[in-house]
Formats: structure tokens, sequence, C-alpha cells
């Protein structure tokens, strides 16, 4: 079994059941994921990997700190052996360290699990925030106003999606200046 069949299996069984929203919003994110793979070379399989299982410490079966990147990104490491670039991605995805901040959990967070690859963790965040929680496209201002709608305005999770919407839309935009020139350089003649 390849690593993206093991991953997808890996979040099926962690979401499928207890979460089917979270499941459908995981599958859509990797097919956004999947899109992006004429620009991230090598990376691809990596961002897919990661964009499948984003989500998985959502899983009641994985709940420990309450702070789902983290308790994602500690199973994949802990009991699933995972892949340490995946590890790192799920555990960074779409600007956690703001959130982990807000939680007291910043440094465990970033002692556990440094930052190492930008650009993928712009893409992830590009790709979560494209996608609605139904799985379906969407763009990042909208995702955002959804977060903050189904949590509060007032919520930790909606004044940590707040602040962290510049970035967000700074992510989103050096992905499409990504896109952009890969498709200038695909187009122009030779």
């Amino acid at each position: 079994m390849g690593i993206t069949d093991w991953a997808y299996s890996l979040a099926e069984s962690l979401l499928a059941e207890p979460l089917p929203r979270r499941w459908k919003h995981s599958q859509g994110v990797a097919e956004r994921a999947a899109a992006l793979a004429p620009i991230l070379g090598d990376g691809a399989e990596l961002l897919w990997t990661a964009a499948i299982l984003h989500d998985i410490g959502y899983s009641p079966a994985l709940t420990t700190t309450g702070f789902h990147p983290l308790d994602g990104a500690r199973y994949l490491r802990d009991v699933a052996d995972a892949d340490e670039g995946v590890i790192r991605l799920v555990a960074h995805h779409s600007c956690a360290w703001m959130e982990a901040e807000a939680r007291g959990l910043r440094a465990e967070l970033e002692s556990e699990f440094p930052r190492e690859r930008p650009h993928l963790e712009d893409a992830l965040c590009y790709c979560d925030m494209n996608t609605t929680p139904d799985g379906t496209p969407t763009n990042p201002v909208d995702r955002i106003n959804e977060i903050v709608g189904r949590y509060g305005a007032e919520s930790l999770v909606g004044t940590f999606i707040r602040r962290a919407e510049p970035e967000i839309l700074a992510s989103t935009a050096r992905v499409l200046d990504r896109l952009a020139a890969a498709h200038r350089s695909v187009a122009q003649p030779m």
C-alpha cells in the first residue's frame, strides 16, 4: 500500500463515521492539493498526504488537548509512524501557530514540530481555506466568515481566525502567484 492509500484509509477510519462532514472537508482539501501538483514537483505527494490527514486531530479517538493540529500531529508521530514532513504540515496547517498561542500551546507545538517547508504550508493553507466544511470549493474570505459564523466572533476560534486572516490571504496570494507563474511559463512559445 502506497503512502497516499495509507493516508486515505487512516483518515477515513478516523473521520468518516464519527465526523462525516469533516471527512468530506478533508477529501475536498485533498482534491485542491492534487490540483496544485504542477507547482509542487516532488512535494505534491507530501502535500496531498497532509491534506487528507490535516483534520484527523478532530477525531474523538485522538482528542487530548482539544487543539486538533497538535493532537493529529502527535498521533501521526507516536502511533502511525508517519513521514516527518507530513507530521509537520499537519501540525502547522492554516496558521496553527496563532491558535496555539491563544491556547497557550505555541511553545509545545513549535518545540515538538519545527516548521520546515513554508511553500508547502502555504499550499496546505490555500487548500484548507478554499474548501467548505462539505468539501466543495470556496474562497478564503467566505471560508473565514463561515468559521466565524460557526464558532462565534468572540470565541477563541473566531478571534484566532480573524487574527490569522491577513496571513491566510497572503498564503493564498503566494500560491496563486506560483500558479500564475507556472501557467505563464507553459503558455510562452519556445
